[in-house]
């Protein structure tokens, strides 16, 4: 049974007196284990595509199937909860919280899950470890620089051990040095057994991954292994 499944998934949306189809029929299968990268040109789909995936949006046609349950069919909570425990983001603009230190910041998803304070305290200093950063424990965004401030939100990302990491052009916002430093970071996260889907219109950013699905007018363009990187097995 595939870990993410949809199904002739479509999604528009109403502007004025206009129908926009952001996606058009999507059907695909990302296995446990996987390292994926879902690519195109902006106004693609593929960041509406990655919303559906992470339960932040749902469709309007088509079936999503996670982890062999339907997510039309799930509750409010139910969402909540796998947006909480299951699915980890990553995003361009790094989404911290200005006046909460580096610990803070990593440790608020567990605040919602409600772990208890010396738990949380210990999980994310953990986390923050896990990716180099626990000498900044103590510091806010605006001390860090944009690689530090994007470990922090992949701590964040981890830190409740979720099975899915879904990242929205993570290095967007960051130079081609730190880029890669943090690339190197996702396949460390891979490598542990993480499911891990990026979205990007970079192609050295794809190339990181074990497969590339590409995006066009709101469908599959195209859906291969990369050659490059497919040889290698998802640690499990």
């Amino acid at each position: 049974m595939a870990l993410l499944e949809l199904n002739g998934i479509s999604k528009s949306y109403a502007i004025g007196g206009e129908v926009v189809h952001a996606l058009r029929s999507i059907t695909l299968k990302i296995e446990k284990g996987e390292y994926v990268a879902l690519m195109g040109p902006s106004g693609s789909g593929k960041s509406t595509l990655m919303n559906i995936l992470g339960c932040l949006d749902s469709p309007t046609g088509g079936t999503y199937i996670l982890n062999g349950k339907e997510a039309s069919k799930m509750t409010e909570n139910e969402l909540a909860d796998i947006r909480n425990k299951e699915i980890g983001f990553i995003f361009q603009t790094f989404n911290l919280i200005p006046r909460s230190t580096a610990l803070d910041n990593v440790a608020l998803p567990l605040v919602y899950a409600g772990v208890k304070k010396d738990d949380r305290i210990a999980r994310a200093q953990k986390s923050l470890e896990d990716v180099g950063l626990s000498d900044r424990a103590t510091h806010k965004p605006n001390e860090l620089s944009g690689g530090q401030r994007q470990r922090v939100a992949v701590a964040r990302a981890l830190v409740n051990n979720p099975s899915i990491i879904l990242a929205d052009e993570p290095t967007g916002n960051l130079d081609s040095k730190t880029s890669y430093e943090i690339m190197n970071l996702f396949e460390e996260i891979h490598r542990k057994g993480n499911t891990v889907i990026v979205v990007t219109h970079e192609e050295d950013i794809a190339r990181h991954a074990h497969r590339i699905i590409r995006i066009k007018d709101g469908l599959v363009d195209a859906d291969q292994p990369n050659p490059a990187r497919s040889a290698v097995a998802p640690a499990h």
